[in-house]
């Protein structure tokens, strides 16, 4: 395939060819190296096309790999605020022996279009923030869409790190979004459960409809010691944090770490305004969780449903080891007869307590008004059956027993169908012998 590199040596447009499986660099042409500083191609082969390309220290949140066949252009434009210029863009797969390659020819736009939006429309907050919202909304989901405008920002202000923080109903705050740019650490998983002490005085200014702006961090070192405490290891030097504010009340914060200085006020007034919009994707994302909870989980004991179980059988590969666990709640229906539904409902909550004390949430299912399903994912059968033996006595102790039959798989060849009705097989025969044995089994969850 080197030959076909030639052809486009010289050409006036930007080219370069990635791995589309990791994302190394194979090929830039000469106009992509001078475009982007290097002298050789030497100097990025191999290197994560992200990290020299975008400035990111991961894929690309508008990357767009998965358009991509042989043999079709996939045609787009994107202004790069890494090296302020903006593209049309032709991206296609190529294919050499196994390895399956991202070719892009990236055009600058006719004088016109560049005088239209020239660098200082960019810079400007209306301009970015149309920009921004562009590419965010093209995204699939509201989650995607508030990753790609966190990212949009960060790079067009030059950001070292874009964040939202939520607060919690504990009173507590959790870091739940960030984009950092290339060499930054990445601090969410630190940030979680921030006391309201260590931005109180943040809150004080967002009462006042006000941004907080740090020109320089040494500065709040003694009058705002908390915030210090929490900003100080994150190397912060300059920063603006603007409130989320939702029907009048404040529900969080978003910002922006080290940006230049000098655009401190630019960024303010851009958080300010673009605020609305992160909350009415917040809002998006949560009525599809309030929707796919609606759709894939019992309202009752809020494990996974029938729906939910059909998704989840693809997820097992055919070779994957499985234990299935078929439970039927015993006494149910003279429980709802002779102490009313609120009685019933009370013990299929037990019941379903008790399986989430010795298995993982997205492991269990209610199929039916009195039957719960396990499968197991995990690959040790003693483990499955030790599991099963701790359940039995934990249903016991908490007044929720329940007949259970199960099977261990070596594969799923024949279906989880099938393994579900050999361990459904099993808890009747449990069932009929558990009520022949016993003369006081209609009390058995009194």
């Amino acid at each position: 395939m080197e030959k076909i590199w030639e052809f486009y040596e010289h050409m006036n447009e930007i080219v370069y060819v990635s791995d589309m499986d990791t994302y190394e660099i194979q090929y830039m042409n000469q106009k992509a190296l001078d475009k982007y500083g290097f002298l050789s191609l030497a100097e990025v082969k191999g290197k994560k096309c992200y990290e020299v390309l975008q400035g990111c220290h991961a894929p690309c949140a508008v990357c767009t790999n998965s358009y991509l066949k042989e043999g079709y252009f996939h045609e787009w434009k994107y202004h790069n605020p890494v090296i302020d210029k903006t593209f049309a863009l032709k991206d296609t797969m190529l294919t050499d022996g196994m390895r399956r390659c991202r070719m892009e020819i990236a055009i600058d736009m006719n004088i016109q279009e560049q005088q239209r939006k020239t660098i200082r429309q960019f810079t400007d907050n209306e301009a970015m923030i149309n920009e921004a919202l562009r590419v965010a909304l093209a995204e699939p989901t509201p989650e995607e869409s508030i990753e790609v405008l966190l990212e949009y920002v960060g790079q067009a202000r030059k950001a070292d790190r874009v964040y939202i923080f939520e607060e919690m109903p504990d009173g507590t705050f959790d870091n739940t979004y960030e984009w950092c740019a290339r060499g930054v650490t990445p601090q969410k998983r630190n940030l979680q459960d921030v006391p309201y002490e260590a931005v109180e005085i943040w809150y004080a200014a967002f009462q006042r409809n006000e941004n907080v702006i740090i020109k320089d961090l040494e500065l709040i070192k003694d009058s705002n010691p908390k915030a210090y405490e929490y900003l100080k290891p994150q190397n912060i030097r300059t920063l603006v944090v603007s409130p989320l504010m939702n029907d009048g009340k404040i529900t969080g914060f978003y910002g922006v770490d080290n940006p230049p200085a000098e655009s401190l006020a630019c960024v303010s007034t851009l958080l300010w305004i673009m605020g609305h919009f992160i909350i009415s994707l917040l809002k998006r994302r949560n009525l599809v969780d309030k929707l796919e909870r609606l759709s894939y989980y019992d309202q009752l004991t809020m494990a996974k449903n029938r729906h939910a179980l059909k998704e989840y059988f693809t997820t097992f590969g055919r070779e994957d080891d499985v234990g299935v666990l078929y439970c039927d709640v015993m006494g149910l229906k003279r429980i709802n007869d002779t102490q009313g539904h609120q009685a019933g409902d009370e013990l299929l909550l037990r019941a379903a307590a008790c399986l989430r004390r010795h298995f993982d949430e997205d492991e269990l299912f209610r199929i039916g008004g009195d039957e719960f399903l396990v499968l197991f994912g995990g690959n040790d059968k003693e483990i499955f059956l030790q599991k099963i033996e701790a359940l039995r006595a934990d249903m016991v102790e908490s007044r929720a027993r329940m007949a259970l039959g199960y099977v261990w798989a070596m594969d799923t060849k024949g279906g989880l169908d099938y393994l579900m009705s050999l361990a459904d097989e099993e808890m009747y025969k449990e069932k009929r012998d558990f009520y022949a044995n016993n003369e006081n089994a209609a009390d058995v969850n009194a």
